[in-house]
């Protein structure tokens, strides 16, 4: 597994964005994430190659795109053509990115995109309903061959229903902060009842930092949040 940034800075975009942990980290560091868009010295990551010839980044890895940004922000538009080249040259590694802005991801594909590369995977990022509502029925149409549907961090319960043909993976997680709006755990397993309907992957990542079970509302450090979740044992 790969992390690729080919840039950094990222704009709050929606209510999901409020606690987003990149803007916080940076801010501890002086940095202002949502004013400085740039792209990062790690951009040509996946084609560097070793003194031998062979490249650096591993064949058959995954690689975790712009984690620290959205790959469809607005300000990247200049450097994300030179990114989809690196993408179909390195077709023997499996790319994955997450997005708020799904309503761009039509106008920029490459030419050759048809109905998706094998080797991509994107993931439609949604927090609460309003979200999903706009987000999926844009992604619902896309041609892409491996969609994957984030509801993290969730912040309202969330329906699914009709937005799971084609999908391969559902995530859901809870928000982290201090602040954090709580997730409750029956919103979590309807979207699971929903995956099982569908035949659909569900992994239930974390837990975040207000959880509720039965009404009650359990405090959850950050280090025990992924522990939690897993401790509930509803993948699929």
């Amino acid at each position: 597994m790969y992390i690729w940034s080919p840039w950094r800075g990222c704009r709050r975009v929606s209510e999901g964005c409020r606690f987003c942990y990149i803007h916080k980290g940076d801010a501890k560091r002086g940095v202002d994430t949502g004013s400085i868009i740039k792209n990062d010295d790690t951009f040509y990551a996946p084609v560097a190659v070793k003194k031998d010839g062979a490249y650096k980044m591993r064949a058959g890895s995954t690689v975790y795109v712009c984690f620290s940004s959205d790959f469809l922000i607005e300000e990247a538009d200049r450097w994300r053509r030179e990114c989809w080249e690196i993408i179909k040259e390195r077709n023997d590694l499996n790319f994955l990115f997450l997005t708020k802005r799904i309503e761009r991801f039509a106008d920029n594909v490459p030419s050759d995109w048809d109905d998706g590369y094998d080797n991509v995977t994107v993931g439609c990022t949604v927090e609460d309903q309003g979200a999903a509502d706009r987000r999926l029925a844009v992604f619902d149409d896309l041609p892409i061959k491996h969609k994957n549907i984030i509801a993290s961090p969730m912040i309202g319960p969330i329906d699914l229903e009709g937005h799971l043909k084609d999908v391969e993976l559902v995530v859901v997680g809870g928000e982290q902060d201090k602040d954090a709006r709580p997730l409750d755990y029956d919103w979590v397993l309807r979207i699971r009842d929903q995956c099982v309907i569908s035949n659909v992957r569900f992994q239930f990542r974390q837990c975040g930092t207000h959880f509720i079970i039965d009404g009650n509302v359990t405090k959850v450090p950050p280090y025990q949040q992924g522990a939690v979740a897993r401790k509930m044992a509803v993948d699929l």
